[in-house]
């Protein structure tokens, strides 16, 4: 049984995190596994959008504690292996927000500390009632520094401060108020919810989300006027596409766009 699944349909690919045992942490392996596919889907011009999703009752609930454990059992108490840990684990999450096709988690039951972080790393969430979000490292003498990155950068700095402290879970619906997730639906309809979206993005002209996407990341770190001149010359790249003048040109005549890509 692989630790992560990848299923393909039509222009959408769906990645299951597939270690329900472990509530689908973040081990080793399992960064490993997420850190292959995602340098896979870079490359493959046949997938336009991606689903992230956990396996059983969880999402996910962060990184592997017991193998952080083994890991201090070094002559330097861990430092090296924490170092790289956290190194691969932020390549991994900055895979996810350099990839040219949009992630959209897919979430249920829990998603804590690193598991957050993914969330706050994916471009897009759905997420079902009954979920709940959490950095609990706190409670454990653990501040979640690094899932606090992603974090810090999709809520208000106020809320994200009060859930580092305090290590309490805020439920889906808070997470939808704060700008966590997109959408809150039954669990039931969760798979369907995330796959009509995932369609939905699938169904644009692929290479402007491509330059759309990293313009939009590209664009936040930037001052008012730089943000401006970076974006117009992405306009103008995706202007010189012959798709874009295809879809314009359908636009004005009322009729579904011909796109070769």
């Amino acid at each position: 049984m692989a630790i992560l699944e990848r299923y393909d349909t039509g222009a959408v690919a769906r990645l299951t995190l597939n270690a329900p045992d472990r509530l689908n942490a973040l081990s080793d392996e399992m960064l490993a596994a997420l850190q292959a596919e995602l340098d896979a889907l870079r490359d493959d011009g046949s997938i336009r959008a991606v689903v992230l999703s956990g396996a059983g009752k969880a999402f996910c609930a962060g990184h592997d504690l017991k193998q952080m454990t083994a890991g201090r059992q070094s002559e330097d108490g861990g430092k090296a292996y924490f170092q790289d840990l956290f190194s691969r684990c932020a390549r991994m999450m900055m895979s996810i927000q350099s990839l040219p096709q949009p992630v959209i988690a897919q979430v249920h039951g829990i998603a804590t500390a690193a598991g957050c972080q993914l969330v706050a790393t994916c471009d897009m969430a759905v997420a079902a009632e009954g979920t709940r979000f959490g950095v609990n490292g706190v409670n454990i003498g653990l501040f979640c520094s690094t899932p606090m990155v992603a974090l810090s950068r999709n809520i208000p700095r106020k809320q994200a401060f009060e859930m580092l402290t305090t290590g309490e879970f805020i439920s889906a619906e808070r997470a939808a108020d704060l700008g966590l997730v997109n959408r809150v639906v039954p669990e039931e309809a969760l798979e369907q919810e995330a796959n009509g979206l995932a369609e939905l993005v699938a169904s644009k002209l692929g290479v402007a989300v491509k330059i759309g996407k990293e313009a939009f990341y590209q664009q936040l770190q930037m001052p008012l006027d730089q943000a401006y001149a970076y974006t117009g010359d992405a306009m103008a790249q995706n202007m010189l596409y012959r798709d874009t003048e295809e879809g314009i040109s359908a636009f004005i005549e009322k009729r579904p766009p011909n796109w070769t890509q």
